[in-house]
């Protein structure tokens, strides 16, 4: 199988925190080259159907896909997951259960932002959430934008949202292996998303790799949105020790806020394993794909 492939699996739509439908996004991938897509919304598989609608609509391959919020070693910790089963119970219901007690924590951050001096911010970040049951920080960031508290999202985040700032309120997730085992439960994989963003000592990662393996994970995002040219490299090291498939995804999330569009990223490095080759049956299943296309995955 070949690295060279226009793979872009992460991205997120109006059913978490992205400003696009699903069958938007499709059509941007579509144009931008996109070979093999996924939806990974936070927590969220609501907006499944639809992609895989929108996707076949417009001749795209697809994998099915999620992101999952985790707490490792009192961090926030994404796992994406691909190619599962979308109706298997237990994932659903682990989802739910993820996606709880986010309306509680929203109400406390936006206490936190009106003892800076922000009033309504709760009622802001509500109106920006298509989908209310995962009301977000980034939601609260779009209504300080609006509201000309910050230019942009990035200044948001740095200013208030982070830990230590007034509207930084932490939440308990998904443990690290309830995430990996709904995933590979459903008869999908599981990805550490983004590696470079968390904030780790080189122990730590070390720990959160070894963890994840040992859990069932498979995968790993080398190239996406956040990392760095130095950083594909550092991760491609990661993914070939640990023996870990590699993912690529810009992790779209909003034409006017998102640094990487869909479908522009690098190719993935050499002598890796794509995720896309041990997920071959499921992109043929997703979309009854014939033998000659699913041949070409690994052209």
């Amino acid at each position: 199988m070949t690295s060279i492939l226009n793979a872009d699996l992460h991205c997120h739509s109006v059913v978490s925190d992205g400003t696009l439908t699903p069958e938007a996004l499709a059509a941007r991938a579509k144009a931008n080259g996109v070979e093999l897509w996924a939806l990974t919304d936070h927590d969220e598989i609501g907006g499944q159907q639809r992609a895989a609608a929108a996707a076949k609509t417009v001749g795209l391959q697809y994998l099915t896909g999620v992101e999952i919020s985790v707490t490792f070693i009192g961090q926030t910790v994404h796992i994406v997951g691909l190619g599962f089963d979308p109706e298997n119970a237990a994932l659903q219901l682990g989802l739910r259960q993820t996606r709880g007690g986010r309306a509680q924590r929203a109400r406390e951050m936006s206490d936190g932002l009106a003892k800076a001096g922000i009033q309504g911010a709760f009622e802001g970040a509500w109106k920006f959430a298509g989908n209310h049951d995962l009301i977000s920080r980034t939601h609260f960031a779009r209504f300080l934008v609006e509201s000309g508290v910050c230019r942009d999202t990035n200044e948001v985040f740095r200013k208030y949202l982070t830990e230590g700032k007034p509207g930084y309120v932490e939440h308990r997730w998904a443990s690290l292996k309830d995430a990996v085992t709904w995933i590979r439960d459903a008869g999908g994989m599981a990805v550490i998303a983004h590696p470079a963003r968390y904030k780790f000592t080189a122990n730590q990662e070390f720990a959160l790799f070894t963890e994840f393996k040992g859990h069932g994970g498979q995968g790993v995002e080398v190239v996406t949105g956040s990392h760095t040219p130095a950083e594909y490299l550092t991760y491609a090291d990661t993914a070939r020790e640990f023996g870990l498939a590699a993912s690529r995804g810009s992790d779209f999330h909003s034409p006017a806020e998102s640094h990487t569009e869909l479908g522009t990223l690098p190719y993935l490095p050499g002598r890796l394993t794509p995720v896309w080759e041990l997920l071959a049956d499921r992109i043929q299943r997703t979309f009854d794909t014939s033998p000659e296309v699913a041949a070409s995955m690994g052209r």
